[in-house]
C-alpha cells in the first residue's frame, strides 16, 4: 500500500525559518476547520529563494518603500527586476497595499511587466499580484482584475512555479468580492481550470493547487446555480475523481483538495446522478476502505483525517442519489463496512466527530442495503458498535439508528442481534436521561420482540418487565404510551413463565 506522508507546502523549504512555521500552522488550522464547517481561506506562497525570514516594517516606511518603487519602476533598466523584487516583499504590508492601489496606473505598470518578454519580471510580477491577493481589504481584489485575463491564460504555461502563481492568486481573489467573482465565471475560469488540471494531470503541486482554486468558487453563496452547473458539464469531477489516488512520494495534499471539491459539489446539489454516472461513489468509496485499512492497521498520519473527512461526506450525500438497485455495485464490496467501523474505533477519543461522520455514513449505507446489514453480521462487526452504546457527542444515537436498520431488514437479523447482547445493552440505554436515545431504544426493542417468542422471553428473563413499568409511570407521552403498548401486547404474557431478575 502506499505510504502516507504528512500534508506539506512546497513552495516553502526545508529548514524554514519560525514565520514559514507559523505560516503552515495557521493554514493547518484553516484546513481543520473544514471538519465542521465550510470555510474560505487563502494561501501565500512563500518565495522559494528567501533566506531570511520577513522584516516587520513600520507603516509609514511600507507605504513610502511602495512609492518610491513604483516610481523607479516606471523607469526600464538593469535594476528593473531587484526592484520588482523589492516590491513584491513590500506589498506585505497591508498599509503598502493600498497606497500601490491608489498609485495612479500601478496595475497598468504590473500587467505590462506581467505581459512582457522578460521571464523574470513577469514571475516576480505575478508574485506581486499574488501578494496584493492574500490582502484582507476587499477593495484590493477589484484593483486586481486588470490582472486576471492574463493569469487565466498563463495556466496553459509550463513553469509550475508560474502556473502555481497564478492559480493560488486567482484563488485568493475569488472570495472578496462577487464582482470579481463575476468577471472570472465570465472570462473563463471553469474552462481553464479544467483545461489545466487536464495538462498537467502529473504535476501534482498543480494539481492541488486547482484543487484550491475551485474550492474557493464552490464555496460561493450563489454556486449551486451558477457554478456547479458549468463544472458539471466540464471535464473537472472525473479530473478530480482521477487525483483520488495519493501519491506515495507527494503525499496527500492534492487528493485532499481535490476531495474537498468533491464535497462542496455533492452537499450543494440535491441530485448527483451526473457524479454517479462518473463513478464517483465507487472511487470515494474504494479510498476510504484503503484509508481505513490503513488505520485498522495503526497509521493515522498527519493529515489523514483531512482526506477521510470529505470522502465519507461524499459517500453519505452520493448514497441519497444513488439507486437501491445499484448501490452494493457502487460501493464496491462489504469492505466499506469493515473500514467504517473501523474508523470509529480509531478516532472515536481523538476526534469524536470523524467517528460520527463515519456512523453517519453507516447508517445511510445499512438504511439501503440488506447485503451490507448482512455483512457486519457476519463480519461479527456488531458486538463493537454495541460496545459503543454509552458513547454520547451524537455517536450513540447514530450506532443506533445502524441497529435499527439492521433489525427491519429481517426477524432473523433481530433473533442475531439478540443473541450478540443487543437486549442487554437496551436496558442500559432505556435508563439514559437523553430522550431521544430512550425513544430510539423502544423502537430497536420493538423489532426485537415481536421477531420471535425467544426474543421477547429473553428481554423479560433480563428484568425487561420492571424496566419498561418504571419507563410507564416516569416518563411522559409518546415514550410512556410505548412502554405500555410492548408491555400489554407483546411482554406480560411471557412475565408468568420467566424468571425476572434485574438488568446489569
Amino acid at each position: 500500500m502506499w505510504r502516507l506522508n504528512k500534508v506539506r507546502h512546497k513552495a516553502a523549504r526545508q529548514g524554514d525559518s519560525e514565520l514559514r512555521l507559523k505560516r503552515r500552522e495557521r493554514e493547518k488550522a484553516l484546513r481543520q476547520a473544514r471538519r465542521d464547517r465550510q470555510l474560505v481561506s487563502k494561501r501565500l506562497l512563500l518565495n522559494e529563494d528567501e533566506d531570511q525570514p520577513e522584516v516587520t516594517m513600520d507603516t509609514n516606511s511600507g507605504e513610502q518603500d511602495v512609492v518610491s518603487l513604483f516610481h523607479k519602476l516606471q523607469h526600464t533598466g538593469p535594476e528593473r527586476e531587484a526592484h520588482l523584487k523589492a516590491l513584491s516583499k513590500a506589498l506585505r504590508d497591508p498599509s503598502a497595499q493600498l497606497t500601490f492601489i491608489k498609485q495612479e496606473n500601478s496595475m497598468h505598470l504590473l500587467v505590462g511587466l506581467l505581459t512582457g518578454s522578460n521571464a523574470t519580471c513577469r514571475l516576480q510580477a505575478v508574485r506581486c499580484l499574488h501578494e496584493l491577493s492574500h490582502s484582507a481589504h476587499t477593495n484590493v481584489a477589484p484593483a486586481c482584475l486588470p490582472a486576471t485575463p492574463y493569469l487565466l491564460t498563463y495556466l496553459s504555461g509550463q513553469s509550475t512555479k508560474f502556473t502555481e502563481l497564478c492559480l493560488y492568486t486567482l484563488g485568493n481573489l475569488c472570495p472578496d468580492s462577487d464582482v470579481v467573482k463575476e468577471k472570472l465565471l465570465a472570462q473563463g475560469i471553469i474552462p481553464a481550470l479544467a483545461s489545466c488540471i487536464e495538462n498537467q494531470r502529473h504535476n501534482l503541486a498543480v494539481v492541488e493547487a486547482v484543487g484550491f482554486t475551485l474550492s474557493q468558487l464552490l464555496q460561493s453563496k450563489d454556486a449551486a446555480d451558477k457554478i456547479i452547473p458549468m463544472i458539471l458539464a466540464s471535464s473537472l469531477p472525473s479530473h478530480l475523481l482521477s487525483v483520488l489516488t495519493p501519491d506515495p512520494k507527494f503525499g496527500l495534499a492534492p487528493a485532499i483538495e481535490c476531495a474537498w471539491c468533491l464535497h462542496y459539489l455533492t452537499c450543494s446539489i440535491e441530485d448527483n446522478t451526473v457524479l454517479l454516472s462518473r463513478g464517483a461513489l465507487l472511487k470515494c468509496s474504494s479510498l476510504l476502505v484503503s484509508l481505513g485499512g490503513a488505520v485498522a492497521e495503526g497509521n493515522k498520519e498527519e493529515g489523514m483525517e483531512l482526506l477521510i473527512c470529505p470522502l465519507l461526506r461524499c459517500v453519505g450525500n452520493l448514497l441519497s442519489s444513488c439507486p437501491v438497485e445499484t448501490l452494493n455495485s457502487q460501493v464496491g464490496d462489504v469492505g466499506i463496512v469493515v473500514a467504517l467501523c473501523a474508523l470509529l474505533q480509531a478516532y472515536l477519543q481523538t476526534q469524536p466527530a470523524l467517528a460520527r461522520e463515519s456512523a453517519w455514513v453507516l447508517n445511510n449505507l445499512t438504511a439501503y442495503s440488506s447485503a451490507l446489514c448482512s455483512a457486519l453480521l457476519t463480519l461479527n462487526l456488531i458486538p463493537g458498535l454495541i460496545q459503543l452504546l454509552p458513547f454520547s457527542q451524537g455517536i450513540n444515537t447514530m450506532i443506533l439508528r445502524v441497529l435499527a436498520n439492521i433489525a427491519h431488514k429481517k426477524k432473523e437479523f433481530c433473533v442475531q442481534l439478540a443473541h450478540l447482547g443487543l437486549l442487554s445493552a437496551l436496558c442500559a440505554t432505556l435508563k439514559m436521561a437523553d430522550q431521544e436515545m430512550v425513544t430510539l431504544s423502544m423502537d430497536v426493542l420493538f423489532m426485537l420482540v415481536v421477531s420471535g417468542p425467544q426474543v421477547a422471553e429473553e428481554f423479560v428473563r433480563q428484568g425487561g418487565v420492571s424496566l419498561l413499568e418504571a419507563i410507564q409511570y416516569n416518563s411522559e407521552g409518546e415514550i410512556r404510551r410505548r412502554a405500555t403498548h410492548l408491555l400489554e401486547h407483546h411482554l406480560l404474557s411471557y412475565s408468568s413463565y420467566c424468571s425476572d431478575t434485574p438488568c446489569s
